[in-house]
């Protein structure tokens, strides 16, 4: 009877005891405080002279000590493989080892001088063995048996423990990286040309990951080959390496399989292709996603650590989340790029059509007094006997004002407008696509467009690149009015005739800036000033193609300025 009390006194004392214990190692979540807490813990319960908790590094698979009490510093650099020393058998076995006398145990590897016993048990989470708690004595025998129940169901504890603060990090990471991400994303996004977001990608990513070293390659246009566009963290060995070849590399693969690929050590590896200088960069671990854009691998975006190291799997999925941002982000800057040379072109075409309006000019201005020295020399008559020398004189004259006609022909010919190629147009639609074309560069300029489109615009007969050069013509003089910002307002609206109100007869858009206006000068001359503008940038001309295509499709166009109010052109066009 009497043994039976005591054996539940001591039972009761120990879940006393574990219930004490286990209120102190639950009171925090950070990993790194939780298993100091254990082993201390341990070493209190167990009357140890030192303690340790031993966790197995998943990419190495080495034994190292996270948490420990009573150990040297040296001791605390000890890695052991499965197997090795007690530690390692317990991890191996996933049993207890309770030895009275360390120097009798071959299995024993010593981390402190004056062990005399020891006492290991498996940390297992989820059925896996993921450590080791150890606890040692100076006095040969210090462990018992109900020492090593106790300190059994306090690994059971403390396995719990880490297991919820491991859950805790992965959480709290998750939330940092996508903090992170959502922050990166707006970085990246705001960034319009190519080479500047490709070198932000690289940094953020870095940063993201907390890697050593970041890369983005890149397809060239054949599709065989890699080329390093961007780097953050690399040296002059990387970056002087060769590029890589889609089919026979590493990088290549993930550009093939358009999925994730991860090396434990580049250094090493028989798949990577640069060993040589990630010896020399010190790069080890590698992750590296594929940038996709549309379903199509455009390149890699690769991150290097400088230490052994196993990606999460969410970590895997942040990096991909910032690939394929990042292929966005790519994409709209070459975007961006095309449509400042398409602007390029446009404003190319404008100094064409000027060109073809001067020719015309000129030869008018030309052909008038021409037409008027020839008449008057044939008025003259000029006969000259056959061996007078100004009979050849004048025969020559003849000849080159003859000439001279053909020439100012020729040009005529060639300045003629084309003849629109009529064809159903919707005006909405042409004022949405050229919103698109120029919305960075008036974003650039701190211009504010604004549109008030009529729903259900009658269609206009048309001839849509001539009508789409000049409503772009019409904005892009709009945003060069406006060198400090302001807004622009494109407006679409039905017109009927007065005599009748069933149909629709034309189609008036009107292009309204809040810019510094125009003088009665400049306007008289707006749609005709050729060969005497005024205007300091451009060719001056914009105004007058714009009023020869409205002309060209039987439309008509207004315009409305008042100085430092800016201006307004009205064109109106019939319905289909």
């Amino acid at each position: 009877m009497n043994d039976e009390l005591t054996t539940l006194r001591l039972r009761c004392e120990r879940l006393q005891l574990l219930y004490q214990v286990s209120n102190v190692i639950h009171s925090t979540l950070d990993s790194q405080e939780a298993l100091q807490l254990i082993v201390s813990e341990a070493v209190r319960l167990m009357r140890a002279s030192s303690g340790s908790v031993v966790l197995v590094n998943p990419t190495s698979n080495f034994l190292e000590i996270h948490a420990a009490q009573g150990l040297p510093a040296s001791a605390r650099r000890l890695q052991l493989r499965p197997g090795e020393g007690i530690t390692g058998w317990v991890a191996r076995q996933g049993k207890p080892a309770r030895v009275g006398d360390v120097k009798q145990d071959v299995r024993y590897v010593a981390a402190r001088s004056g062990v005399r016993s020891e006492l290991a048990v498996p940390l297992e989470v989820n059925g896996e063995t993921r450590g080791v708690l150890n606890v040692d004595s100076d006095r040969g025998d210090a462990f018992s048996e109900d020492d090593q129940v106790l300190l059994q169901e306090l690994a059971v504890q403390a396995a719990k423990v880490i297991q919820n603060t491991w859950l805790y990090e992965q959480l709290r990471l998750k939330a940092r990286l996508f903090e992170s991400l959502a922050s990166v994303s707006r970085t990246i996004n705001s960034t319009l040309n190519l080479d500047e977001a490709l070198r932000v990608i690289t940094r953020e990513a870095c940063v993201l990951m907390r890697a050593r070293m970041c890369s983005l390659m890149m397809l060239d246009e054949s599709g065989d080959w890699l080329d390093l566009r961007a780097s953050y963290g690399a040296g002059k060995a990387y970056l002087k390496k060769p590029r890589l070849s889609v089919e026979e590399s590493v990088l290549g693969v993930v550009v093939r399989r358009k999925k994730p690929l991860q090396l434990e050590n580049v250094q090493t590896s028989s798949r990577y292709q640069n060993v040589e200088v990630a010896r020399r960069e010190g790069l080890m671990s590698l992750l590296s996603v594929p940038l996709l854009f549309a379903g199509h691998a455009i390149g890699t975006l690769s991150v290097y650590t400088s230490r052994p190291y196993s990606f999460s799997n969410e970590e895997i999925r942040i990096l991909g989340a910032l690939a394929e941002l990042s292929g966005i982000a790519i994409e709209k800057a070459r975007l961006y790029e095309r449509l400042v040379d398409v602007e390029e072109q446009l404003r190319q075409n404008e100094k064409l059509s000027a060109l073809g309006l001067l020719a015309a000019e000129v030869a008018h201005e030309i052909r008038n007094p021409l037409t008027v020295m020839k008449m008057l020399y044939h008025s003259l008559n000029l006969r000259f006997p056959d061996r007078d020398p100004r009979a050849k004189d004048a025969r020559l004259i003849d000849a080159k004002i003859e000439h001279l006609n053909k020439i100012v022909e020729r040009i005529l010919a060639f300045a003629r407008t084309t003849e629109p190629q009529l064809a159903p147009v919707n005006l909405n639609e042409l004022i949405d696509e050229l919103g698109l074309l120029v919305r960075h560069k008036l974003a650039n300029q701190n211009v504010k467009l604004v549109r008030t489109l009529a729903p259900e615009l009658p269609m206009v007969m048309g001839d849509a690149p001539q009508l789409e050069q000049a409503f772009l013509n019409l904005i892009l003089n709009a945003a060069e009015a406006m060198p400090e910002g302001g807004s622009l307002t494109i407006k679409s609206r039905t017109l009927r005739s007065p005599r009748t109100s069933e149909k629709p007869t034309h189609v008036s858009v009107e292009f309204k800036d809040t810019g510094k206006g125009m003088s009665e000068e400049l306007q008289k001359r707006a749609f005709t000033a050729v060969l005497n503008t005024t205007k300091a940038k451009g060719t001056g001309l914009g105004l007058a193609i714009v009023s020869r295509i409205i002309e060209t499709h039987r439309g008509g166009i207004r315009l409305k300025s008042r100085l430092k109010r800016g201006t307004s052109i009205i064109l109106t066009l019939p319905v289909r």
